[in-house]
């Protein structure tokens, strides 16, 4: 059943409609000569035109966006060669590039992220998930490939994504609205209104003011069934929660974006965001019952909201360019999931069913759930300077500073366990985690620019860096179900949340700096090519359990030559690299014992690779081609033992490596592409045009460890279609749109509800979305 949208809310988003604005419309009148668009970046931190930037970047422009229907982190990264990603759903996706992705959990006591997501200037990256910021009136988004470490710090390490938004502007009044319906083949239908509207207010002063409410339609059928545990004899059905189209997602949110020049020198920029998406259900299917299809017993469901206010301030000071930017975030997600895979294995594997005892003694049935409330805040400040452009010696300074907090409160409950089993102050609560996580990062950084030559430049660049990671809280069952752990191991009354006790309190700290090199040369106005040596890092952090010491910073280290061309008097374009990085002592988070998650060290790993782009405005007039690809071959160079030393650093040798040396890395296909032919034409006095655009993934593992990836199986190959059709006449636009034209069931992530070793007799897998036909209509004013 579709869930209602609150009255006022929604009035108020038709009301704004009807007067907002969208993104340019993909109809806007074009120049007459053939060539391909023209894009401007921010990759080193300056608005730059894309085939000047030594450095390989993908961009999506606001055209391109709107023309290829994105509105979700899910549609943009296809189009995104050197990305990969794990997900479980909207929000909860964790990002990889260019291989360096050792399949972790994504746990909340784990690694920091070795990509990092930027929205304008100020840092979004969270453990657990990137922001699903919904896409509109966006400017761009960029991918930068290759460690980024210099200018973007540490959760770059690998890469790092920038949503820019459109900015307000005082030189006039815009608006738009944009309204679409779709239907998902055997799913169920969904909705979409976004509207912008952009107000001078003088010449001097602006607001831009956007809005969006979407419904996605479900797509997974939780179907009848029951499961008899072997201990205790009890048969569970989900009578009451057997439902189709089970995993629908409702999303609302605002912008606000303000603009004040102070004078010709000295400008304000203020803006506001903030997002609210509730899900239910899961969205992957059970591999043993067949596409689309889960028999699960308890509620499943999510809510996350966040918002952000920034403050960025523009100015010169006498030739300098001055940046001060700072912004603080706050991300609440409320969830609930159904953990019977858990229940039902160890039992039948352990007979762990005999210790879920009622007040009296008697077994019980244990099926178990989880609820979940996380909190996080970040609050991030820089300020960089940078020295006039047009000198043969140019540079940018900067420093940086962030503090990221994380309450984690995972409350594993099981109806009617009696007293002497319960965590203190928890009713029904067999496991608690309630525990506190500050992550500090402080840098100075800079890079330095040297034109050798009029066509020969050389680009020095440093970060030095300081990072200060606490976790501290209680984790664990009660003295009466362990004897040893939880409650059992508490040394301090509790100091986080409602915790009982503590009995965790760790910090690490660490310094260190990384170094970039690139020499960049103009074989003529539109050719350039380079060659970089760089550096990233990510901190290293806590492990909870006490017997296992804390996990060390890891480092990427890239060798890179790329080339940026245009050819044919503009109309085609070929941007390109080929690289290699070594990857050094990397993390590499799992589910240990009793699907406990803890991080280790992993020895090392090569990769190799090349990422192409290929944009070209054909002769025929309103014809474009346009594709991407990325191959990337990583692997292990030393064999992953599992273990460390007492210091923490990781063995590698031993007679039965879990991953033997020369095993493929996971997450990463070795081929991703995308191709897009879209052709605009006059249709009896409309503006018409046609699309379609196809992507293909190959094969990747879900685990590093040979073990599971027995288990857990390897991810098919898949390719989608997407075809569009669409008209236009002065302000308006309409357009009918089918994703995955051929109903692929693409399988994008795998795995099982806890330990492979232990649940993998039940495996998921995340589909792509099924084949989803929509049409929209807006309007710009």
């Amino acid at each position: 059943m579709t869930r209602a949208t609150p009255p006022a809310r929604l009035t108020a988003l038709l009301l704004a409609s009807t007067m907002l604005a969208g993104a340019p419309s993909a109809f806007a009148a074009e120049d007459e000569a053939a060539s391909v668009e023209e894009l401007v970046v921010t990759a080193q931190k300056r608005a730059e035109n894309i085939q000047d930037v030594p450095v390989a970047v993908t961009a999506l422009s606001t055209r391109k966006l709107q023309e290829l229907h994105v509105e979700s982190f899910d549609d943009y990264v296809k189009f995104l060669p050197s990305v990969a990603y794990q997900s479980s759903a909207p929000g909860f996706s964790t990002v990889y590039m260019r291989g360096v992705a050792s399949g972790g959990d994504g746990n909340h006591s784990g690694s920091m992220p070795s990509v990092g997501t930027y929205l304008d200037e100020q840092p979004i990256t969270s453990i657990g998930g990137a922001l699903d910021l919904h896409v509109y009136d966006v400017a761009r988004v960029e991918a930068l490939a290759g460690p980024q470490g210099t200018l973007y710090g540490a959760s770059s390490q690998a890469g790092t994504i920038k949503i820019v938004t459109n900015a307000a502007d005082p030189t006039g009044f815009a608006a738009a609205y944009d309204v679409g319906a779709n239907t998902v083949s055997d799913g169920g239908p969904g909705y979409s209104l976004e509207g912008m509207v952009n107000i001078p207010l003088n010449d001097r002063m602006a607001v831009r003011l956007v809005a969006w409410n979407t419904h996605d339609g479900g797509y997974i059928d939780n179907v009848k069934g029951t499961r008899t545990y072997p201990t205790s004899g009890v048969t569970i059905n989900n009578n009451a929660r057997a439902r189709d189209d089970y995993n629908e997602v409702d999303t609302w949110g605002v912008r606000i974006a303000g603009l004040v020049d102070l004078n010709e020198n000295w400008t304000i920029r203020p803006t506001f965001m903030s997002q609210d998406t509730r899900s239910d259900g899961i969205f992957a299917y059970d591999r043993t019952q067949g596409p689309m299809k889960v028999t699960h017993y308890l509620p499943e469901s999510g809510h996350d909201r966040w918002h952000q206010a920034a403050l960025a301030v523009e100015g010169r000071i006498a030739d300098f360019d001055l940046v001060v930017s700072s912004a603080y975030m706050d991300r609440r997600i409320d969830s609930q999931s159904d953990y019977t895979d858990y229940s039902f294995f160890y039992d039948t594997l352990f007979g762990s069913g005999a210790y879920i005892t009622d007040a009296t003694g008697r077994v019980i049935d244990p099926t178990q759930r989880i609820t979940g409330r996380d909190h996080f805040t970040r609050v991030s400040n820089e300020i960089r300077l940078s020295s006039p452009q047009d000198q043969r010696v140019r540079f940018v300074v900067g420093a940086f500073q962030q503090r990221q907090t994380h309450f984690i409160e995972q409350n594993y409950q099981i109806t009617g366990i009696g007293p002497d089993i319960t965590v203190t102050g928890w009713p029904d609560t067999l496991w608690l985690t309630e525990q506190q996580r500050i992550d500090r990062d402080y840098a100075a950084f800079g890079e330095a620019y040297v034109d050798l030559t009029e066509k020969l430049t050389l680009t020095l660049g440093m970060r030095a860096f300081k990072t200060d990671n606490s976790l501290e809280g209680f984790f664990g069952f009660s003295d009466g179900y362990s004897s040893r752990t939880g409650e059992a191991a508490c040394f301090a009354p509790g100091k986080v949340g409602r915790a009982p006790c503590t009995n965790l309190d760790k910090r690490v700290k660490e310094t260190g700096q990384i170094y970039k090199i690139n020499l960049n040369y103009k074989l003529s106005d539109d050719k350039l090519v380079y060659a970089t040596y760089s550096q990233g890092f990510r901190p290293g952090g806590i492990n909870r359990r006490a017997t296992l010491a804390p996990y060390e910073a890891d480092y990427l280290y890239n060798y890179e030559l790329g080339w940026k061309t245009e050819w044919a008097d503009n109309s085609i374009r070929w941007n390109g690299a080929v690289f290699f990085e070594t990857w050094k002592d990397f993390q590499f988070s799992y589910l240990g014992a009793n699907s406990f998650t803890q991080i280790l060290n992993a020895g090392q790993a090569e990769i190799k690779g090349a990422e192409t782009e290929v944009s070209w405005a054909a002769p025929v007039q309103g014809l474009t081609v346009t594709g991407g690809a990325s191959y990337t071959d990583a692997y292990l160079t030393e064999a992953y033992c599992g273990t460390t030393d007492a210091q923490g650093k990781p063995i590698k040798t031993c007679a039965d490596p879990q991953a033997p040396s020369g095993t493929a890395l996971p997450v990463t296909p070795k081929l991703k592409a995308n191709a897009r032919v879209r052709y605009e034409f006059d249709l009896s006095g409309f503006e018409a045009h046609v699309q379609a655009v196809g992507l293909y993934q190959s094969e990747a593992w879900p685990d590093l460890r040979l073990e599971e990836r027995g288990i857990l199986g390897q991810q098919d190959a898949f390719g989608s279609v997407d075809v569009a059709a669409g008209l236009a006449r002065g302000n308006w636009r309409a357009e009918l749109i089918i994703s995955n034209l051929f109903d692929e069931v693409g399988d994008k992530y795998r795995y099982a509800q806890c330990t492979p070793t232990v649940c993998g007799g039940r495996t998921y897998s995340v589909p792509i979305r099924p084949r989803t036909i929509g049409l929209s209509f807006g309007q710009k004013f």
